[in-house]
């Protein structure tokens, strides 16, 4: 086997950070960049009533509201790795998205709010990667503000969480006043010294042993007494340090430090990229596995975005690379049609620059022309493999409400962008036997969706919409093994019966109790959260 493609694969890092909103997300992946010498001064992200916005948000509707509503895809190179970063939308209305997401990593970076610990969002996000055995590295965030003792922190993610923390930096100062950290790995201490550039720029910094009597006076007496017992405590009652641990997702690296002020990241970059793993091996849905060491090609598509340059109105389907080496313009078989595909336009990103990609190993995302004929979990390998990976997780709908365009003349626009957007997975689109196309029934996880649904559809596609809210809440995807018990129905005047994109049959009610009502009338007949050739995570 080839060396070089094996160090390749040695250097790739690929993870996503999740975390309640507002905890400093696209902040921190914004000052990795900086970091990686992506970009060479941040924007504050405060200042987005100026131009000045997030690198990792793009889209227009992002730069008014303040907040990520869809996984940005980010590399960059630092110290000989090469680093994939996927921003996921902290908002709980696009859960859906940063579930597929993290089908792509091999890691994550959960983000926590000094002040506020765990947070519902956290919770929800933490559980999902646990479930996946992600290894989880815990950075808290905003010690330029005034937040809760380390001490409760870690005690709160035993707690809530169930998962044992093992702080590899421990901040040195007290409230909002922090002056540096101490490596515990290492017993170094990091100082950073007074910064007016409010984090434009790298922290300058001083580091020595905690033996230095030039650390011991630039910390004064109180501060280096302090960190002495803290560390003594840690040791005394803490957990060993264990890698294995962290692979299974069992203990969390901690890591304290401010996003906005880059205190602390650099540290966090470093040790995270030396303990965080390398590409792993991906499931396949005959219940085997493949490695990243397989020198045949095989990739995942886990994310579809339209219209990223409004102005070539494209469309770009992010591929997961899982083992094998891709080149440019390279020929794969496409499971879901059966046919070979040419791969062409590969690009990666920086926010919304691109550069086209000539090669690319396991670990890797890239993003690539989509014609229209991709769409989520998609599988893609060598000719000779032909292979099919796990299913994604379908979640069902919680709101629903008809979609129709405003303007009747508008209706192929409309149609285009509300079957790219549910391609995309932005939204999940039903039809009703003997309605045409148009108007349709859309899903959606959270309120907020609707909102960029009519947003997007009016900037992308220039169809004004007219909508109407729904009645239901529950969706059951239908599995009658006899298609009469299905056509004689009992019960459906408390429901309304439609159909997904591959025509299988979804029931929409108003709640629990009407389900059961319409269940105890119609023997052989099941309601089941997913589809049922999908299975939940």
């Amino acid at each position: 086997m080839d060396q070089e493609f094996l160090d390749k694969i040695e250097k790739r890092r690929t993870f996503a950070i999740i975390s309640h909103p507002d905890a400093g997300k696209t902040t921190l992946t914004e000052k990795l960049l900086l970091y990686g010498g992506a970009i060479h001064l941040a924007g504050s992200v405060k200042a987005r009533k100026t131009a000045k916005h997030a690198v990792s948000d793009w889209m227009e509707i992002e730069k008014q509201r303040g907040i990520s509503v869809t996984s940005s895809v980010l590399q960059f190179d630092y110290d000989g790795y090469r680093v994939n970063i996927l921003d996921t939308p902290g908002h709980q209305d696009f859960s859906e998205d940063t579930y597929r997401t993290l089908m792509a990593a091999d890691s994550a970076v959960m983000l926590i709010d000094a002040a506020k610990g765990v947070e519902p969002q956290t919770k929800k996000l933490f559980w999902v990667c646990h479930r996946r055995h992600l290894p989880i590295f815990t950075f808290v965030n905003k010690l330029d503000r005034y937040g809760r003792n380390p001490f409760d922190l870690m005690d709160e993610l035993e707690k809530i969480l169930n998962i044992r923390a093992y702080p590899i930096n421990w901040p040195i100062g007290i409230d909002g006043h922090y002056k540096g950290v101490y490596d515990r790995l290492e017993n170094t201490v990091q100082l950073f010294e007074d910064d007016t550039s409010h984090g434009a720029n790298k922290l300058k910094s001083t580091t020595g042993s905690l033996d230095d009597p030039k650390i011991r006076e630039l910390l004064g007496d109180e501060l280096y007494e302090n960190l002495c017992n803290d560390i003594e405590l840690l040791d005394m009652a803490g957990d060993e340090f264990d890698l294995e641990k962290v692979k299974e997702g069992e203990l969390t690296p901690m890591f304290f430090g401010s996003a906005m002020t880059n205190f602390g990241v650099q540290p966090f970059l470093e040790k995270f990229l030396e303990l965080s793993p390398k590409p792993q091996p991906r499931a396949l849905a005959d219940g085997t596995t493949i490695d990243p060491e397989n020198e045949k090609f095989s990739a995942f598509i886990f994310k579809i975005q339209a219209n990223m340059n409004p102005a070539h109105r494209d469309r770009i389907s992010f591929m997961r690379i899982c083992s094998g080496k891709f080149t440019k313009d390279m020929q794969v078989h496409h499971k879901e049609t059966g046919k070979p595909i040419k791969l062409a336009m590969p690009q990666q990103f920086l926010a919304q620059e691109r550069t086209i990609v000539e090669e690319a190993y396991p670990g890797d995302i890239i993003g690539i022309f989509d014609p229209g004929v991709f769409g989520i979990g998609d599988s893609l390998s060598d000719n000779s493999l032909k292979l099919k990976f796990e299913e994604f997780p379908v979640f069902p709908p919680e709101i629903f409400a008809r979609v129709q365009p405003k303007d009747s003349l508008k209706r192929k626009q409309f149609e285009k962008g509300v079957i790219q957007l549910s391609q995309e997975g932005a939204i999940q689109v039903f039809k009703q036997e003997g309605v045409g196309m148009e108007s349709y029934i859309v899903g959606v996880v959270g309120e907020l969706q609707l909102e960029v649904l009519e947003y997007r559809l009016l900037n992308e596609y220039r169809a004004e919409l007219m909508m109407n809210t729904l009645p239901y809440s529950v969706a059951r995807w239908v599995y009658a093994p006899d298609k009469k018990a299905l056509d004689n129905m009992k019960g459906l005047d408390n429901g309304m019966l439609v159909y997904d994109k591959k025509d299988r049959p979804v029931i929409l009610v108003n709640n629990e109790w009407s389900l059961n009502w319409i269940l105890d009338r119609n023997p052989g007949i099941e309601f089941l959260t997913v589809p049922t050739d999908v299975e939940q995570i």
